[in-house]
Parts: structure tokens; sequence; C-alpha cells
């Protein structure tokens, strides 16, 4: 698909169909956001890919059952696959102590770096995937766990220093879909005369 395609036509798909993805197609969506750019190419994003009864098991953490009478997605909790997204600072840290990124004084500390690169450069990475997936003719939706996060990450064995990006449900979408736009979805795009400030602010 081309890439100007797929930006115009990409969207939040939020009623799947539960069938199955490939592991090879999943493998393959992986390797290409993760050509996105990274600080350092320090590449300190990672995913945890929960199907079957894990995915499961996350939807019982972040939607309990009896929290779902009403819900306005129940086609969600049919993708195959929820990827979360992580960003690991401390990987930042240690490869800017490095000889050739030494210089730069950031592989003191997190509280070096005025910009958080892990999460630009994860959200970078969970983008592309969004978008390798819609090249696919694949179905995702990105969204925030709010839900008691702590708890989902130690039930998964989720290391501490890990910062949670997000997650990703990812599958076929339901092309005969009758489930309505998210709230959001109403509001006006904002115009590049609105984005783009020329020599000042």
């Amino acid at each position: 698909m081309e890439l100007r395609r797929a930006l115009e036509t990409r969207r939040m798909t939020r009623d799947f169909l539960d069938s199955p993805l490939e592991p090879t197609l999943l493998n393959d969506l992986v390797g290409l956001a993760a050509r996105s750019p990274s600080a350092g190419k320090t590449q300190g994003w990672s995913l945890l890919v929960l199907q079957h009864d894990a995915k499961e098991k996350f939807w019982d953490l972040s939607l309990p059952i009896d929290k779902r009478d009403g819900f306005a997605w129940p086609g969600l909790l049919r993708a195959p696959v929820i990827a979360l997204s992580f960003a690991n600072p401390d990987a930042y840290v240690e490869r800017y102590a490095e000889p050739d990124k030494q210089h730069t004084g950031l592989g003191a500390g997190v509280e070096k770096w005025p910009t958080p690169y892990w999460t630009v450069d994860a959200s970078m990475a969970t983008m592309a995937l969004l978008l390798a997936a819609h090249d696919a003719g694949l179905g995702a939706l990105f969204f925030a766990v709010f839900n008691d996060p702590r708890r989902i990450r130690g039930e998964f064995g989720v290391p501490e220093n890990l910062e949670l990006i997000g997650a990703v449900a990812l599958g076929h979408p339901n092309s005969g879909s009758r489930s309505r736009p998210g709230a959001s979805a109403k509001r006006a795009r904002t115009g590049v005369d609105e984005i783009v400030h020329h020599d000042r602010w």
C-alpha cells in the first residue's frame, strides 16, 4: 500500500473476527515496526504478545466480566492478539554511557534526559506497527491500560524498570461491523495552519 494511502485510510479497529493470526505474519509486522527511528540505535522497545489464555487473563484483569455488560465494543475482545508495548529507559542510559555517546552526559541517568527518548522511540515503533498492520489488511487498535496496570504487570512478569506505552489489539477486522466509533471520532482534525509556526511561534 502506498504510504499516503495508508495514512489517509488507517483507522482504529474496535470489532474483530476471532480468527487467529499467522505467527510469521505477526513476526513480519514487528520486524517492520522495529525499523522505526531509535536514538543511538538503542532499540529499547519490546512487546509482550498475549494470545489464547494469556489474552483472556489480560481481559479478566483489565475489563472484568462483571463490567462487560454495556461495554460499547464487545468485538474488541475477539482480537486474537493483545500486544503490550514497552520502553526500556535503562537501555538508553547504558547506550549513552558508551564511548561514542559519553560526551552527551546522558549516560549519567534518566534524569539527565530533557526528553525521554525511550518513550519517543517506543511510541514511533508502536505507530509503525499500526501502519504495518493496516498495510497487511489487518485491523489494529491502540489503547491505554488504565485498570490495575500494576497487577497486569505482575501477572505477566514484566520487569519493573520497563515503561508501559499502551496496548495494541491486532486481528482481522469484522468488515460487517456495526460498532459505533469512539466519541473522539467526531472531533475535527487540526489543520496544517494550526500546527505549523513559521519562523516564530
